[in-house]
């Protein structure tokens, strides 16, 4: 017992000693915990809760090392919701933008000395204003460049050019955001960049068994003997930095543009990889895939987040704006609307066909085209389309455009527009099923392609919402991909001489490659 007590008086001094030397009232962390408590009791204490919070971020990482501030911040932020999420990023968001604001208005200031700090701070208050209004503009999609109206009638000399040759069908096309290079892929596994202006092309090299393993590649499973190079989509990030591919090997690659090298293999679907996109302005990447789900990867971190069911069959198409909103089509006759925040989703059903691909025009319209070579214009606030374009890429020999004076009503109250006598418009065969289709960002401008020989231009009424016939743009071949350049003076298509997903048709006299499309405004 006596070894016991001295033992425990040991420890007792031993704490003293450590007392004098380290106060508890000096510690971050009970210092935190104390402000913590006295919060809300009044306004000069929350006042000077604030600026001693500030002082401690300045200590710098060491805090964090004696328990400081860094785990109640987590808690913090992981016990928040969605709105509460959405104002503190909104907040630090407004604080970069002035930050960037007074940077360039430096030198200007340092000229024009006048005036007080009150009104350069007015000056720049407004500035940060009119930036935020505009972005919220645009991403709200009310802003809208009125180009269709602007396009002139392609001449015989301005048909598509082919810039990059490839072996086999290329089945994915993308741009960067600066329009200056692109990328495509093919069947045969190749994936090109090239620049636009002058053709020059630059191959990816695919990294050794080795190497896919030790970037995350798993084995084939199933049948499958060894991983197919087959790549069936591809996606640009906004900044230009990362390239992603999908195929029948069930990964999605992660690619450097600088220097072309491959920098992460993602397992986890447990079918071919048909779909990806990036959301814009962001390292946030979605894939769809033959196993009915929707994954959700973060680039910049290299890393899975989350995972979205309600497909009932393959996914084959998917797209996205700056919106947590992501919108896809499947087999299984729907379109669907994935809200990601809110954990929720948005079911439309076609009308009597299979939808083959999807785009949005904006936050709250969105594009399709189905196998029976219809296209559907679609709203937020109906769950039927609300316009449709029968015919769009009919076989006739004399394909006359529809006029507006065909327009009809159907009995589920859409109106439908084309000749719908299926004797003279063959649109049963797969080569005038709607392979493709795409939108000028932020635009009225509308491209879609079939394999019955041509690319369509359509113009998409905002205010009658409408879809009404422009152009067609001549070009043999199965149109599997369509990306239209930011400013809309150029369109670029992957042609093939076999379907995307398939080799159920077949057209010998296609060149397989990139085709480009200049576009005159006036």
């Amino acid at each position: 017992m006596k070894i016991k007590t001295s033992k425990k008086k040991a420890s007792v001094s031993k704490g003293s000693r450590q007392g004098k030397r380290f106060s508890i009232d000096e510690d971050s962390f009970f210092r935190h915990e104390s402000k913590r408590r006295r919060r809300g009791k009044d306004e000069d204490a929350e006042d000077d809760i604030i600026e001693s919070e500030e002082e401690d971020d300045e200590e710098g990482p060491g805090s964090d090392a004696d328990g400081g501030e860094g785990p109640p911040e987590e808690d913090e932020f992981a016990a928040e919701t969605a709105d509460e999420k959405r104002l503190r990023v909104a907040k630090a968001y407004v604080e970069k933008i002035r930050g960037i604001v007074s940077r360039e208005r430096e030198d200007e200031e340092e000229e024009e000395s006048e005036g007080g700090e009150e009104e350069r701070e007015g000056r720049r208050d407004s500035l940060v204003a009119r930036i935020l209004q505009q972005e919220q503009l645009e991403d709200s999609g009310r802003v809208r460049r009125l180009i269709a109206s602007r396009i002139q009638k392609p001449e015989t000399v301005d048909e598509f050019r082919v810039l990059v040759k490839h072996r086999q069908s290329v089945t994915a096309v993308a741009l960067a955001e600066d329009d200056l290079k692109g990328f495509s892929a093919s069947k045969d596994g190749m994936i090109v960049q090239w620049d636009v202006d002058s053709g020059k092309s630059e191959k990816y090299t695919w990294p050794t068994q080795e190497i896919l393993k030790s970037h995350g590649s798993k084995d084939p499973q199933g049948r499958a003997v060894k991983q197919s190079k087959n790549v069936l989509a591809l996606a640009v990030s906004s900044d230009g930095r990362y390239l992603a591919s999908g195929g029948l090997d069930r990964h999605v690659h992660l690619w450097d543009t600088r220097t072309r090298e491959h920098l992460q293999a993602f397992p986890g679907h447990r079918g071919p990889v048909s779909c990806l996109t990036f959301r814009e302005g962001t390292s946030e990447l979605f894939s769809g895939s033959f196993d009915r789900t929707i994954k959700i990867w973060s680039a910049e971190d290299r890393a899975y987040i989350n995972s979205l069911f309600g497909h009932q069959s393959e996914v084959l198409s998917i797209d996205c704006l700056r919106k947590e909103r992501v919108l896809t089509v499947g087999r299984d006759r729907s379109m669907q609307l994935w809200k990601v925040p809110e954990e929720s989703r948005l079911v439309f059903r076609a009308p009597a066909s299979s939808l083959e691909c999807c785009c949005f025009v904006n936050n709250d319209d969105f594009l399709s085209g189905s196998d029976d070579g219809s296209i559907e214009l679609w709203g937020m606030r109906r769950k039927k389309p609300i316009y449709i374009v029968k015919n769009a890429h009919a076989l006739s020999a004399i394909h006359q455009q529809p006029e507006q004076s065909d327009v009809e009503k159907i009995p589920n109250g859409c109106i439908e527009n084309g000749n719908h006598n299926h004797d003279e418009n063959n649109c049963s065969t797969v080569y005038s099923w709607v392979s493709s289709i795409t939108v000028c960002r932020n635009s009225d401008l509308s491209a879609s392609g079939a394999a019955n020989g041509s690319v369509q231009l359509w113009a998409i009424g905002s205010e009658t919402k409408d879809i009404r016939p422009l152009f067609n743009l001549p070009l043999v071949g199965f149109v599997n991909s369509l990306a239209f350049s930011k400013s809309g003076r150029f369109l670029v298509a992957g042609v093939g001489q076999e379907p995307r997903l398939g080799r159920w048709g077949r057209l010998p006299a296609a060149r397989n490659g990139v085709a480009v499309q200049s576009l005159k405004l006036s």
